[in-house]
This record gives structure tokens, sequence and C-alpha cells, in this order.
């Protein structure tokens, strides 16, 4: 069994709030716009598998580290990320791109700041997920990531992290 903790959008700002989350999972899942490489150097120094792709504002340096769709798998789950993939009604290329090469038990995006886990019917049921926006960078009121566990082909026990935007000013 696998825990994950899956959050995208921090945009230079990892929550303080989200280190308990960081010592329950087993896997750290980021959907793009890290914003800096201290965001990814400090979720790696957990000493956990972290997977990722780079998101429209990151640098060359993030771009070297992470690449733009990244497949792989997790327990018995195939697992698809790129950062801008629009939504099951309306996908964006990037997402075709990734499911052209194949359509994932789970599709995992960022981009919007906007929280959703659907089923796409049309893919084989696969599951969707954007965690939102885990930074401070946006139009959010409300800071969000998801944090879930995979057993051999079972996806469950699917929470919400819900953080109130706090008003600080990030640089």
């Amino acid at each position: 069994m696998q825990k994950i903790l899956l959050l995208s959008d921090t945009h230079s700002y990892l929550d303080a709030r989200l280190e308990e989350h960081i010592e329950f999972c087993d896997q750290i899942w980021h959907g793009g716009d890290w914003g800096s490489v201290a965001i990814a150097d400090t979720l790696m120094s957990f000493g956990k598998p972290v997977y990722g792709v780079y998101g429209n504002i990151d640098d060359r340096t993030i771009r070297n580290m992470f690449p733009k769709i990244t497949r792989f798998m997790c327990e018995n789950v195939k697992v698809a990320m790129t950062h801008i993939a629009g939504a099951p009604s309306s996908y964006k290329p990037d997402a075709l791109e990734t499911f052209a090469m194949g359509i994932p038990h789970i599709f995992v995006c960022g981009h919007s700041h906007i929280l959703q886990v659907k089923r796409d019917l049309k893919r084989n049921n696969m599951l969707f997920l954007n965690p939102g926006a885990a930074g401070q960078h946006g139009f959010h009121d409300e800071q969000t990531a998801l944090r879930f566990k995979i057993d051999g082909s079972r996806i469950f026990d699917m929470e919400v992290i819900q953080m109130p935007r706090l008003k600080i000013r990030v640089k």
C-alpha cells in the first residue's frame, strides 16, 4: 500500500500546514508550477519518492528536473501527469498528447487552481485529479491538496486538504 500526497501550484511557497501530510505519505506527487527549485529540494529532503512535471511558470532548472509529461506505476495503477490539461469536458493539447500514449488509471494535472476529482467515463473511467493550488499565488481563497491511498489496483480514502489562505505576502 502507498499513501500519496498530491499538490500543485505551490508557486515558491510550501505551507507549513502541509508538513503533517508530508509525514503521512509514502510518495509526493506535484502537478507543476513549483515556482522554485527550493520547493522541489525541500520535498525531496523528506526522503520519499517525488514525482512531478514542470508548469508554465517554472524556469529552466525545474524543467531540467521534471518533464512536461510523466507516466509511472504506483502499485498496479498507471499514473500520467501534465500541468495544463483542461478538464474532462474540454481537454487541452498536453492532455491529449498524454492520452495518445495510453489512457492511465489516474490522470493528474494542475494549472487552474481549481480542485477537481472526477471520473472520466469516456476514457475508461479514468480518475481525473487536479488538487487545486497549495501555494499563495493566485485567485483562490483556499489552498488545497489531496491525499489518498493506493493498494494494488484500489484507489481509496481520498481526502481533500483544505487550508484557509493565509494573508501573507509572497515574494
